[in-house]
């Protein structure tokens, strides 16, 4: 994997091969990238990676000037990447081992976008219970977003608080936000 743009723009990083991790495309991350930027200013925002992974979505964040940033895998192997490679590139990088859905439940930590990756098998019901648990225990802030990678053969669109969807090869992002109710 790649990061796309910023400080460690074309910086290459080497995830173990043993880590139950399917990384975003480049193709399909530089298209999301290129629709926050439309959005906000990333020296300006924080964000909450779900189901982290390699931190590929994280990296991308700290290296275009995020400076709050929370990564959430169960993974030992994989928070444990995230911290070495935050580590070796001076990342503002917090990461947390837990299961993403008793993570939050708990949390009150507020930010400005939810990044949400979780395995791509996931039944409707279970994609669902993230937007559920993120706007149950309010957890973005004002004009905040939720975006949740899943595959084009997935469907979203009926989840509470949908707002649209983008796709790219096989990969889709859906959109929740702050709706009245």
């Amino acid at each position: 994997m790649r990061i796309i743009s910023g400080l460690y723009k074309s910086r290459k990083i080497i995830a173990p091969k043993n880590l139950p991790v399917r990384p975003t495309t480049d193709m399909a991350k530089e298209s999301l990238f290129n629709i926050i930027n439309n959005l906000y200013y990333f020296d300006e925002i924080s964000v909450l990676d779900l189901f982290a992974g390699t931190g590929n979505i994280s990296y991308e964040f700290a290296s275009r000037g995020t400076e709050s940033i929370t990564s959430v895998d169960q993974n030992f192997g994989c928070i444990k990447f995230i911290n070495q490679t935050a580590e070796a590139f001076d990342m503002p990088i917090q990461t947390i081992k837990s299961d993403v859905f008793k993570f939050l439940e708990k949390s009150k930590l507020q930010t400005n976008i939810i990044f949400a990756d979780p395995p791509y098998d996931f039944s409707v019901e279970q994609f669902s219970r993230i937007p559920d648990l993120v706007f149950e225990n309010n957890l973005l802030l004002e004009d905040g977003v939720l975006i949740v990678e899943h595959s084009k053969h997935t469907n979203l669109s009926d989840v509470r608080h949908f707002s649209y969807s983008k796709s790219y090869g096989g990969n889709m992002f859906s959109f929740f936000e702050i709706t009245e109710s």
